[in-house]
């Protein structure tokens, strides 16, 4: 006689709660039950080794996954420990259900994001969030043991009786609600098991029910007992007439008679269950981890280089992590750091877990020891959790610096790659910043890499404690010959992240500077000049500094005249470091679809070369004709220098130009 029974938690209960904060995502049953199917497995392996159990010799451990268009199903078959009905009531009826209690209690107040990331003992019951009706067969592994069908319509009451499985282990047949058709289609199906199954360490098989059978065809010599077959097919000798040495036609064979083999095609598992993470760094080759790094993230850029990890003790953790080539704009990039507990696909980027900088990077870590069934906030605050992350944190920094102090020419050679995820991590993390310390270099202007130490010391005679830097090397082109001219260097920091990076830098260095290349003129561009010379000119700055007011029409205009070694040099603009550095943040915070330039370009000072000839004809003709334009242009010319102009400023410059050209060819016929 069936037993039937009623579960103690309503469906409008929990399963609204089930699907809200315990799975996000509701392909997550297909996680659920293919790995219970796994741990079902395992443990049969376990007893066999502890001689408790014998397998079967005709039997291969396996979970086959069944979907069925047709009939709008999905079945879930393992040949692992099963039940008993005694089994099945525990486990099933009532183990799970006070979890369920426990939970719902626990986490009916919380708010969606605080979402748990592991199993619940709850596992089972996802299958309700795709089926209207579940069924369970199954028989154990025990000798003698009955077998057990058990059913449910929509999780509140339950059927079960002795059922007609007759091999060991347990079947799951789920018959899906019309919302969730999708999950019995074999592509969407696959795809699942990929993003969820691919790495578990039970071999997995798709199986398409309403598929037509497929077939291969293979040689005699590859037949294997598992094999099925459909046809045999005989090929006869092939043959062709052909003159022997005496000119006699004959009959010569050119292959033998053979037999062939019509089969059904070969089932093939849909994971591997020794991911490479699992094997010794020494046991894994160059093209292993390149091949492994395609399969799992669909990248075909070839990493730079990766970090395998692998600890025992104090907790276990294994993993892989790549770095892979970045872009230069470290705010648009995104890794992904995969989680697995014992080979089952947790998650994708778990913070709590994973150091934000990490993100960055592409791989794989695999930590049985992580609690699972605890919520995000929980993960955050656990002292155990903290130790996982600061171990990660700790291989990626030995791996850095070992690069540098081993291997220092490929270390430079990926700089340009990884120093806005070695910048990113000094900015987040305390402890990799103490460790990269002395490992973060710097290009100069000749293309090499120094260190910071190296920085100073290089450049001490010319800019003691001071280093100066290019964030724009097109922009900055005049500023940086005049630098090669006098000898003097600055290091590239063109990247978003080094602006934020410069002011890390200098707190913790308290003695160091760091300067734009255009902020202001050294000395070393400017000719050695008497006081009694400097008083002389000062009445000709402020005559400038007039006209150039006037011509351009702003009062609040800041003219500087330097005296500069360089004749050809006119103008320039510099931009106090303060006034760059509030420009940069400014920029950094500003909201979508807001214009940067709102913030104006405060801190700007037009540099006159009193050596200049066009700036003395200015200075000596200020009340004659043209002098506007000269004014204009030789300011346009500055901003061109520093970076670019406004549209409406361009207009006017490309028109100013034409006009001057044409003066100048009117002059030259006048002296014709």
């Amino acid at each position: 006689m069936a037993k039937t029974g009623s579960l103690t938690i309503n469906s409008e209960n929990i399963f609204p709660i089930i699907k809200k904060w315990l799975y996000s995502d509701h392909d997550i049953f297909y996680r659920e039950l293919v790995s219970n199917g796994c741990d079902a497995i395992t443990k049969l392996k376990k007893l066999e080794v502890m001689g408790e159990w014998q397998k079967p010799e005709d039997v291969e451990f396996k979970i086959t996954v069944t979907v069925d268009s047709n009939d709008k199903t999905i079945t879930f078959t393992d040949n692992g420990l099963g039940m008993t009905m005694e089994e099945v009531d525990e486990y099933i009826n009532q183990i799970a259900f006070s979890g369920a209690q426990d939970f719902l209690e626990k986490y009916k107040d919380k708010a969606n994001e605080d979402q748990i990331i592991g199993h619940f003992g709850l596992g089972f019951y996802s299958a309700f969030m795709v089926a209207d009706k579940v069924t369970i067969d199954t028989l154990s592994y025990r000798e003698g043991a009955a077998p057990v069908h058990w059913e449910s319509d929509g999780g509140t009451e339950y059927e079960m009786e002795e059922g007609d499985k007759t091999s060991f282990g347990t079947t799951i047949k789920l018959y899906l609600n019309e919302e969730s058709l999708e999950f019995c289609n074999e592509y969407r199906a696959r795809e699942v098991l990929e993003k969820y199954c691919s790495f578990m360490p039970v071999e997995i098989y798709l199986e398409n029910s309403s598929a037509e059978p497929q077939y291969d065809t293979i040689e005699k010599d590859e037949l294997t007992e598992k094999d099925t077959i459909i046809e045999t097919i005989v090929e006869e000798a092939k043959t062709e007439e052909k003159e022997n040495e005496n000119g006699e036609k004959e009959v010569v064979e050119i292959s033998p008679a053979r037999e062939k083999y019509k089969i059904l095609k070969r089932p093939v598992p849909e994971n591997d269950i020794h991911p490479l993470w699992n094997k010794h760094p020494n046991e894994c080759t160059e093209e292993e981890y390149k091949g492994f790094y395609r399969k799992v993230f669909h990248d075909y850029k070839e990493p730079l280089f990766w970090i395998h990890l692998n600890m025992d003790y104090p907790f276990n953790l294994k993993g892989i992590l790549y770095f892979p080539k970045l872009n230069l704009n470290y705010d648009s990039l995104e890794g992904v750091i995969k989680l697995y507990n014992n080979q089952v696909f947790i998650a994708d980027n778990i913070k709590e877990v994973i150091p934000e900088f990490l993100m960055l990077l592409k791989g794989v870590i695999d930590c049985p020891d992580l609690p699972l069934n605890v919520s995000r906030s929980a993960l955050q605050n656990d002292g155990f959790v903290k130790k996982i992350s600061d171990y990660i944190t700790k291989k990626v920094a030995d791996k850095l610096s070992g690069m540098f102090k081993t291997d220092r020419e490929n270390y430079e050679k990926y700089w340009d790659d990884i120093n806005p995820f070695i910048k990113f991590g000094c900015l987040k993390d305390e402890k990799f910043a103490e460790k990269m310390n002395d490992y973060i270099i710097f290009k100069n202007l000749e293309g090499k890499y120094f260190t910071l130490a190296d920085c100073l010391e290089e450049n001490k005679e010319k800019h003691e404690n001071t280093v100066f830097y290019i964030t724009d090397e097109k922009e900055q082109s005049q500023y940086i010959n005049m630098f090669k001219q006098e000898g003097m260097d600055a290091v590239y920091m063109t990247q978003n992240i080094d602006s934020p990076f410069i002011n890390f830098l200098e707190q913790k260095n308290e003695n160091v500077k760091f300067l734009a290349i255009n902020s202001d003129l050294s000395d070393s561009f400017k000719e050695e000049m008497t006081e009694e010379a400097r008083e002389a000119m000062k009445g000709d700055a402020d005559a400038l500094t007039e006209v150039f007011k006037k011509a351009l029409g702003n009062d609040k205009l800041e003219v500087k005249v330097e005296k500069l070694k360089n004749e050809a040099v006119s103008s320039m603009i510099t931009v106090s470091e303060d006034s760059r550095r509030m420009q940069e943040m400014m920029k950094m915070y500003t909201m979508p679809g807001m214009d940067p330039s709102m913030f104006g370009a405060g801190g700007e000072t037009l540099v006159l070369n009193y050596n200049n000839k066009l700036v003395q004809y200015v200075l000596n003709h200020r009340e004659g004709g043209h002098i506007q334009e000269i004014c204009e242009q030789l300011y346009d010319l500055a901003a061109l220098s520093h970076g670019s102009l406004t549209p409406e400023r361009m207009t006017k410059f490309i028109a100013r130009s034409n006009d001057i050209m044409i003066l100048m060819a009117d002059m030259g016929k006048e002296e014709e």
